[in-house]
């Protein structure tokens, strides 16, 4: 009995890739002698008719041994992570080897790094073989390879050093963005479109489709996101700044998870499930459906990562209602994965890599459920900023993206290396290794998340906190991360036990590697349309021209005409993205009353722009937000809400998306600068049972006065209205400086720190960002000025003075005085 919708799409599977070509099995590609061909088949056809190709497998070898060393690194930087927020001072303080500095490094390594080559090595193996062709270019292959680790290794490099843009998933400086450009672009993305162009499969698989959504996806993406004025090379500010930032940051986000996490790895499971399974897919016209409702939904979800902030109100109430809808493409793609498995589920038993193919499109499913549950406000508020948010992100992490990269490199093993996998029993001990991993890291995790967000909202019969201290809450999941370190500690074993097995499979490999050559007609210039019924089945019935219409058109003849037009086919994706994200972006940058500005609010000072500056070199955004939202617990636990005007000079902006340490939306003034320099010093002298390693490299590292001024340049270039600061910065930022250090020596501080001075210090710069951060809204306003006052009245000696402006007063309802900005 035929699979539902099958009919159609059984023209062309990932099965009858490798049947539809004459292949001769020879090892030198260009002997075509009549002793390959004894029946004299090939023969029969003229030279015009058929093309002799390999295809070039050393690509996909390089970049799967990447995959795999990548894998290792990523999880073993994210076990490191793990044990550095239970021992803080594990590592004794190395300021390169800090939970604010490590973390973006695990991030990277594990996206774009082992998620990123797993990608390449699905796309470079499976597009050759779709298309019935090499890949255009040898040489962008080997320039995207090589690039592309180049860009790894830099990353290893820069964000242990404190080099970073401080955005989640986007944290790379501008030189090595404008490598990722030209990396992804030029040598990825033209390569792969030029060889849609010269394919010799009239028609391109769904999975093809997936990949050309995934590069011209994540293009516009990273283009618009890192949109930057440098100042050096390490070192620059975005041309967004506060809302419109961090607007733009999860517009960025979001969709990076979609289409670097999300849509190639649905390629990949639409061609390599079927393989390994020996089935077709179970519907052709689900993946039509699933397809593009995907591409244009996801695009619209990203400001549900910011619902209750200061983003206004119709941003975050649009991304969740079409979060929320992200659940029916989502799950027709997981159905479509799980159902084509119909009729061969007795192989899962048996076939390791089939486990973790299962395993992995079930992981995406839970993922897709809980991401637009995540999305609904109610459920939000609870969870955002805790480590539920953390435990969702691994689920689809490791247990998605990692079991579907480990499952494809298991199947792709033996083929590559052309010898039989060195231990089957071994593939199967890590799949369940790495399944129990998973299991025993996000659970706990989970239930962290859970107690951190009814512990924060948590109030008495009174009125008051019940949990008042933020440590408190910290401490009281402590033994639940312990438990995410043994999780994490299983799944880094699974991953060095495939390293074994690869390693031993590889040294089976022959001497030479026996490369298989094909033949196949080349395209026709002309092309007859395939015969579309145009009749429909409800003819005679008493409905509607409408509903038959509709009939017709859902036999989806239409998009087998797309499918063997590459160009349009990437024309019309390209549409769907731009013009959903337009929707969005353009109200927020267009209606002026959507970032009101606070008159009070002003520039930093020079010396607070390199605190900042310190702050986002640090990590710190890892465990603090600046962003109080309107609800009674976080108001009476840090003071009045965050308003939009009070981030438009924040570049980049710092609202941040978790809290290992409390808010410091309104830290400013709440602690003496003594306190703070202990606090670097050793945090557990003023803060005891903080998590927080030491930052005693601040207090014993000079500040370079001279480099502010570039500082204040880039800052006034982009919209601050400085004015005898840009000339004086370097003097303005010493007599603040002197000013905080003698607030530290009176209080008991030290004069100095080693051979440092303490007002040459960094902490000093940190300090002074510290004490600004939320005071700008209770500063009075600035007297009005009117013509009257600017001259002397005549006879006196004395300038008339205007009168004052009324007070504004601020309370938990009090409303602030906005001015629109201009």
């Amino acid at each position: 009995m035929p699979y539902p919708g099958v009919h159609s799409f059984r023209r062309f599977t990932p099965l009858d890739c490798d049947q539809k070509e004459e292949k001769l099995s020879i090892e030198n590609p260009s002997d075509l002698s009549a002793s390959n061909d004894p029946a004299g088949s090939l023969h029969s056809r003229t030279q015009e008719q058929l093309e002799t190709y390999s295809y070039d497998d050393d690509i996909v070898r390089k970049f799967a041994t990447a995959t795999l060393v990548w894998a290792i690194v990523g999880t073993l930087a994210g076990l490191i992570v793990a044990v550095l927020l239970v021992l803080p001072k594990a590592f004794g303080g190395l300021e390169w080897l800090s939970f604010g500095r490590l973390r973006p490094l695990h991030t990277n390594a594990a996206i774009f790094a082992f998620a990123g080559n797993a990608i390449f090595a699905a796309v470079y193996y499976s597009t050759q073989r779709l298309c019935k062709c090499r890949m255009w270019s040898d040489t962008l292959g080997r320039l995207h390879f090589w690039g592309w680790q180049g860009i790894i290794v830099t990353a290893a490099i820069t964000l242990p050093l404190g080099i970073t843009q401080s955005k989640e998933y986007a944290e790379l400086e501008w030189p090595v963005d404008l490598a990722i450009a030209v990396v992804w672009l030029v040598f990825f993305g033209g390569n792969f479109l030029m060889t849609l162009i010269h394919r010799r499969e009239r028609h391109m698989y769904v999975a093809l489709w997936f990949y050309i959504a995934t590069i011209v996806t994540v293009t516009v993406l990273h283009v618009f996101n890192n949109l930057v004025l440098p100042i050096h090379l390490g070192k620059s500010y975005p041309v967004y700044a506060g809302v419109q930032d961090a607007f733009m940051q999860w517009w960025y986000g979001h969709n990076a998870v979609a289409f670097f996490l999300t849509t190639p790895f649905l390629g990949l499971m639409y061609y390599f499930l079927p393989k390994a399974a020996n089935r077709p897919v179970f519907s052709y016209k689900l993946s039509i459906l699933h397809f593009w409702s995907l591409v244009f939904i996801y695009i619209w979800a990203g400001p549900h990562h910011l619902h209750y902030t200061a983003l206004p109100e119709w941003a975050s109430t649009l991304g969740m209602l079409f979060s929320v809808m992200l659940w029916m493409p989502s799950w027709g793609g997981m159905i479509n994965g799980l159902l084509t498995l119909r009729g061969a589920w007795q192989k899962v038993a048996t076939d390791p890599v089939l486990k973790f193919f299962v395993v992995g499109v079930t992981f995406y499913g839970m993922s897709t459920f809980e991401g637009p549950l995540l999305s609904v406000k109610s459920v939000n508020g609870l969870s955002h900023y805790t480590d539920w948010t953390i435990a969702h992100v691994h689920s689809g992490a490791l247990g998605w993206n990692g079991m579907m990269s480990f499952g494809m490199l298991y199947w792709l093993l033996p083929r590559l290396f052309q010898t039989k996998l060195w231990s089957t029993k071994a593939a199967s001990a890590h799949f369940w290794i790495a399944t129990i991993g998973i299991l025993l890291y996000i659970v706990p995790i989970y239930a962290a998340g859970l107690m951190q967000g009814l512990m924060w909202r948590a109030m008495d019969e009174t009125g008051n906190l019940v949990y008042p201290d933020f440590i408190e809450t910290i401490q009281s999941i402590v033994p639940l991360w312990w438990l995410r370190v043994l999780g994490g500690a299983l799944f880094v074993g699974g991953t060095l036990l495939m390293a074994v097995n690869w390693f031993m499979t590889w040294a089976t490999r022959p001497a030479v590697y026996d490369v298989p050559v094909y033949q196949s007609p080349r395209l026709s210039a002309h092309y007859d349309e395939e015969h579309v019924d145009s009749t429909s089945k409800l003819d005679d019935a008493p409905v509607l021209d409408a509903a038959k219409s509709l009939d017709v058109w859902s036999r989806m003849g239409w998009h087998r005409r797309w499918e063997r037009l590459p160009v349009r086919f990437t024309i019309l994706t390209t549409l769907a993205v731009i013009i959903a994200s337009l929707f969005e972006i353009i109200p927020t940058f267009l209606i002026r009353s959507n970032v009101p500005t606070i008159a009070t609010v002003k520039p930093y000072t020079p010396l607070e722009l390199a605190g900042r500056d310190i702050f986002v070199a640090e990590g710190c955004y890892n465990c603090h937000s600046q962003m109080i939202r309107p609800f009674v617990a976080e108001t009476k636990r840090y003071g009045e809400y965050s308003k939009p005007g009070e981030s438009i000079y924040d570049r980049p902006f710092q609202w941040g998306s978790r809290r290992i340490g409390p808010d410091l939306a309104r830290e400013g003034g709440k602690q003496s600068s003594l306190w703070h320099w202990l606090h670097f010093e050793n945090p557990e002298q003023v803060s005891p049972g903080s998590v927080m390693p030491s930052y005693i490299h601040l207090l014993e590292t000079e500040i370079n006065f001279s480099g502010v001024t570039d500082r204040v340049w880039a800052a006034q270039t982009l919209g601050a209205p400085y004015d005898f600061e840009l000339e004086e910065a370097p003097d303005l930022a010493r007599r603040q400086a002197e000013e905080i250090a003698a607030d530290i020596v009176s209080q008991g501080g030290p004069v100095s720190r080693g051979e440092v001075m303490t007002l040459n210090s960094k902490a000093v710069a940190l300090i002074a960002f510290l004490q600004r951060v939320g005071t700008d809204i209770f500063a009075a306003p600035e007297p009005a000025v009117t013509p009257a006052a600017e001259e002397a009245a005549p006879g006196s000696e004395e300038p008339i003075e205007a009168e004052p402006e009324a007070e504004v007063a601020f309370g938990s309802d009090a409303e602030i005085a906005e001015t629109s900005q201009q």
